[in-house]
């Protein structure tokens, strides 16, 4: 069991090391752009220059699982690695799966990403609440066991989204505003930033739900995608300061120069610092 909680953590590493998430999403096209094979062997010299080039100097690195299950176990093998080197190099790791089932299945992945010695134990995994918010308490469980976190889906950039997330429920809120008010909920006796977020997309419009969950909000979609450091303040407004804004392909595309990484990183890392008040 970790020392301290993931949202603890995660506070003092972006501090640290700046507010920025590296999104490690190996596409064919990104192991194309570095000259590398479409295959495990290529899959790993692309993640593991990615470790060697940014892991002592990024507060936080969120492999996509999906990009690495594509090779079947060879691929979950570099996941594997590239997780544990991660934390080694003081870097925390959110894996990327979307998990979200119920009862003893959703147990089972839990003990698969978030149990202390698990083979794939991350510092924080994103969960799905579509079966209900009661689906998660396995895995909300197993994380406050093992002092890591969760990022629940909540409002994400997907065209698609709206169609569930800004729905009403039966009680009044939208679904979204439900998933936000059962993540308040369970960091409410957190000092500073709890370990329960929320992915709420950088590239929403902005929303009249309320963002102030006392916990941190993982912001994907910024470069590439078309969100700018200046949308998180119009995005999230007060709660800005929990933001960890996650950026792919702006970063991972100068590579495989590991000089070139860490110039990007660090343009993005001096971006974010001022307009997240870091």
């Amino acid at each position: 069991m970790s020392s301290q909680p993931f949202g603890t953590r995660l506070r003092a590493a972006m501090v640290e090391r700046g507010p920025l998430c590296v999104g490690i999403d190996p596409h064919a096209h990104l192991l194309e752009s570095w000259g590398l094979p479409n295959d495990p062997d290529g899959l790993a010299t692309f993640t593991f220059g990615v470790v060697d080039a940014l892991a002592d100097r990024v507060a936080v690195f969120k492999p996509q699982s999906a990009f690495f299950e594509r090779f079947g176990s060879a691929g979950i093998a570099v996941l594997e690695q590239a997780t544990i080197r991660l934390r080694e190099a003081g870097a925390l790791v959110i894996i990327d799966a979307k998990r979200g089932d119920i009862g003893s299945t959703m147990e089972g992945y839990a003990a698969a990403y978030l149990a202390e010695k698990a083979p794939l134990a991350c510092d924080a995994l994103t969960v799905s609440p579509y079966l209900g918010f009661g689906s998660l308490q396995p895995a909300i469980d197993a994380a406050r066991e093992a002092g890591a976190g969760l990022f629940v889906l909540a409002l994400t950039s997907n065209p698609e989204g709206p169609q569930f997330q800004t729905a009403r429920t039966a009680s009044g809120p939208t679904v979204a505003g439900a998933v936000l008010d059962g993540l308040r909920e369970l960091n409410a006796d957190a000092d500073d930033l709890g370990s329960f977020g929320a992915v709420v997309g950088a590239t929403i419009k902005p929303t009249d739900e309320d963002l102030d969950i006392r916990g941190p909000l993982l912001a994907p979609g910024l470069g590439a995608q078309g969100a700018t450091a200046d949308s998180l303040t119009k995005v999230f407004g007060s709660a800005a300061h929990n933001v960890v804004p996650a950026s792919s392909r702006e970063i991972l595309g100068a590579g495989p120069d590991p000089v070139a990484l860490r110039d990007a990183a660090q343009r993005s890392v001096d971006a974010f610092r001022s307009v997240l008040g870091y």
